[in-house]
């Protein structure tokens, strides 16, 4: 089965950019354990103010999905939901590379 990825670039609203970091960071904790996870990195710009840019890479689609089904994964998307004024995401296949 391939490995699933995404390269998401959220926008925050003015001057909420640090909070929606703390959330995305959280989110980060959260897929830890799950060994389907094996790359969440969440990066902000430092020449866009309200950008933050996530890399993920997954084993598969399926455990993406499930990871996005989770109770605590839905919480934090609740919260993080009023902080972001926009979201553009790229799907991925990745091939390999240092770390995978």
């Amino acid at each position: 089965m391939s490995r699933y990825g995404m390269n998401v670039k959220f926008t925050a609203q003015p001057g909420q950019r640090e909070a929606l970091a703390d959330i995305l960071l959280e989110a980060a904790e959260l897929a830890r354990p799950d060994r389907d996870c094996e790359l969440y990195i969440v990066h902000v710009s430092d020449t866009e103010p309200d950008t933050i840019w996530v890399n993920e890479v997954w084993s598969s689609k399926d455990a993406h999905d499930a990871a996005l089904a989770l109770e605590e994964t839905r919480a934090s998307i609740q919260r993080a939901m009023p902080l972001i004024a926009g979201v553009e995401a790229i799907s991925l296949l990745p091939l390999g590379g240092k770390g995978l």
